[in-house]
């Protein structure tokens, strides 16, 4: 299994802001202390401008880059928020390649992007890493690719990007009512939601994962990109679900059942025990 990071990533912060540095600091020091997996560790990849305009327009990409007002009431202008969210899709981007050559790889970076869309930043999000390294798999030769996003909440940004692109699909399974709002029902021909409603059972919300799971494999994708959010977490405060780690470590290990190639990429999960809850997810992926 490979590890994905920057550290660089920890170096910007908004005061009592979620979606904060130890998010990432707390989890490398969990996995660099932990025994039972045996990791390695990677650095994002450069990307281009090219690819960025995969998924966004060009006067988005320039937004980002010479920002200096918040795009909303949760998403800064950070200082070089431009150069932290590049390597965000570098990290997405070198965790699909080293999947192709067959290894296990988890990009552990923020910020995360599956609510950014083409021509908005938006819920935390400023790049859509997961879309953009979609796009560059099927670039590069993949014929099918698929996009799992367990993520709480509805990753309407890929969605967006996504819809009605031959080869690719998407499948959310998030919280409703929850933030954005979206992912109510399918949408275009290849983009399936599932969503559930707060406080969902543990056994009933894994029965969608399922469900969702099913979908992606009927597709027969060559490659899944997974958008690992763990906010869907009993005690996560932006939402109202219910899973604990071991339900994570079973996501985990139901997406190498599949047989399918898979990389990963955080996205949300603001809990203190975000750490724990990736490494039981991360034994799932790698257990034998």
């Amino acid at each position: 299994m490979t590890i994905i990071t920057d550290e660089r990533c920890t170096g910007y912060s908004s005061p009592g802001h979620p979606e904060r540095p130890a998010r990432i600091s707390g989890t490398l020091q969990k996995l660099r202390e932990q025994k039972e997996l045996a990791l390695k560790w990677a650095a994002p990849l450069d990307v281009t401008e090219e690819q960025l305009t995969r998924a966004h327009t060009k006067q988005h990409v320039a937004h980002v880059r010479n920002a200096t007002e918040s795009f909303d009431g949760d998403t800064p202008a950070h200082p070089d928020i431009y150069h932290h969210a590049s390597r965000s899709v570098g990290s997405a981007m070198h965790a699909m390649k080293l999947v192709r050559k067959g290894e296990a790889a988890f990009s552990l970076i923020r910020p995360p992007g599956h609510h950014a869309t083409q021509n908005h930043a938006m819920g935390f999000c400023y790049f859509n890493s997961i879309a953009i390294a979609a796009l560059e798999a099927l670039n590069d030769g993949v014929k099918r690719v698929a996009v799992f996003d367990f993520d709480v909440h509805h990753g309407n940004g890929t969605e967006a990007v996504l819809v009605n692109k031959s080869n690719a699909m998407f499948c959310s399974i998030h919280q409703h009512p929850c933030y954005p709002g979206t992912g109510t029902e399918d949408v275009g021909k290849n983009c399936f939601n599932f969503p559930v409603p707060p406080r969902t059972p543990r056994d009933a919300y894994r029965k969608v994962l399922t469900k969702a799971l099913e979908r992606v494999k009927e597709f027969k994708p060559e490659l899944i990109g997974v958008s690992a959010g763990f906010d869907c977490y009993a005690r996560d405060p932006l939402a109202q679900e219910t899973l604990e780690a071991e339900d994570f470590e079973w996501l985990g290990e139901s997406l190498r059942k599949t047989g399918i190639p898979f990389f990963s990429v955080l996205e949300g999960g603001y809990s203190s025990d975000l750490p724990e809850l990736i490494f039981a997810y991360l034994k799932g992926v790698t257990r034998k």
